[in-house]
């Protein structure tokens, strides 16, 4: 690993459910995408691009079949054929979504699960190193249990703190039991970087609140002390004493954690006096709040998600790519740059609330599998950087 500096993108398998015409039903991006009948060819695709790390987890709603029992179909196939192309996964194995047996993220069991469900991946995939326990846990909990958009579709606080704490424990106890099977493996955590405005200076108080609540994912699965205003939202919404020093005693930062931060146009949001929020677009951009995250937890960065849809999506290239190069220049460990995903996305206009099937163009190839603008320019930007990045003085080695 030669100062290797991740240059990756990703395989969009997110798998919430949602309700749909009075029913409940699954939203597997892979399956709209059309991954699972063009799965080889889309391995070829990112060696097509130069990319050597492929943000990927086989469904784990459907490899997850039960109590310690594991359908490994899908991953012994696809893992065996990344490794053939030597293109490195980093394994994401829970996507906003749970087995149809273990209900959803309300369930308290569900984290010994899904440790047992780690550690089983683990034992069968010993050479694997990289791995994302569970994807943007503060996004999942939040759509999950307060926005009322996916799994158990609650609308509450308390349903936001479950989740949160379910999500968290899962986390944490996944990666524990998969440094006990592999001691060398490294965890890219891919989080939501989040920061809320105040649009006048009443709303200055529900901003700073907002601005501590967004932390919550990453304090409770890093260890880190809450504010004592954050303290008593989560008591009073549902998480006990014992529960909150769990995380602090279960510290796991001292393991090789790598912070990922995902940045979006829609990350920043505007506070109305009303206590409502919505969208302010991009005013401080990725490097002012990746830092805010980075001072806070002081671990390695990795730039884990962007998009933005064609026609601007070759500028955004640009521009992410200069808010991460400067960040490097200005001394913080920022070791890689992911755009996500490798295919065009589809219905995540509405945040996958709508089975519309209606086709995003976010991807660096289209569903034809014809090569987008951004990805030409993003294969440019990895042939031009590359060296130059292996010749600064700290990659990824550094934290292996």
């Amino acid at each position: 690993m030669h100062n290797k500096f991740i240059f990756a993108t990703g395989i969009e398998n997110s798998y919430p459910t949602i309700w749909s015409e009075g029913k409940k039903i699954r939203i597997d991006e892979m399956e709209k995408t059309g991954h699972y009948g063009h799965w080889k060819e889309d391995f070829g695709l990112v060696k097509d691009l130069g990319i050597e790390f492929l943000r990927y987890g086989p469904p784990y709603y459907t490899a997850h079949t039960g109590p310690g029992t594991y359908d490994w179909a899908i991953a012994d196939k696809t893992l065996q054929e990344l490794k053939d192309l030597g293109i490195r996964p980093i394994l994401d194995l829970c996507h906003f979504g749970v087995p149809d047996w273990v209900g959803d993220f309300q369930n308290a069991d569900w984290p010994q699960h899904f440790a047992e469900y780690a550690r089983a991946f683990a034992q069968r995939f010993p050479e694997q190193l990289f791995y994302t326990p569970v994807n943007e846990i503060y996004v999942c909990a939040m759509f999950s249990g307060q926005y009322g958009w996916w799994n158990e579709c609650l609308k509450t606080e308390k349903g936001f703190v479950t989740a949160l704490k379910n999500l968290c424990r899962a986390n944490v106890l996944a990666m524990q039991a998969i440094a006990e099977v592999q001691p060398d493996a490294t965890f890219i955590q891919s989080e939501s970087s989040e920061y809320f405005h105040a649009e006048d200076p009443d709303c200055r108080a529900k901003a700073d609140f907002l601005n501590e609540k967004r932390f919550l994912a990453l304090d409770l699965s890093y260890g880190h002390p809450v504010s004592v205003d954050m303290y008593l939202y989560l008591l009073d919404n549902g998480m006990t004493h014992e529960e909150y020093q769990w995380f602090m005693d279960n510290n796991v930062t001292k393991a090789k954690c790598i912070m990922g931060n995902d940045y979006y146009a829609t990350n920043e949001h505007l506070v109305h006096a009303d206590g409502s929020t919505s969208a302010s677009g991009e005013i401080f951009g990725y490097y002012i709040i990746t830092r805010q995250y980075y001072e806070r937890y002081r671990l390695p960065v990795m730039h884990t998600e962007t998009n933005i849809s064609e026609p601007g999506s070759v500028s955004w290239l640009k521009k992410e790519w200069a808010n991460i190069y400067r960040f490097k220049q200005d001394g913080f460990p920022i070791l890689g740059f992911t755009w996500f995903s490798l295919l065009d996305q589809v219905d995540w206009d509405s945040a996958l609330r709508n089975n519309a099937g209606k086709v995003n163009p976010l991807g660096l190839y289209d569903l034809n599998r014809k090569l987008r603008p951004v990805g030409e320019a993003y294969k440019k930007l990895i042939e031009l950087w590359r060296p130059v990045l292996e010749k600064e003085n700290f990659g990824l080695q550094k934290y292996l």
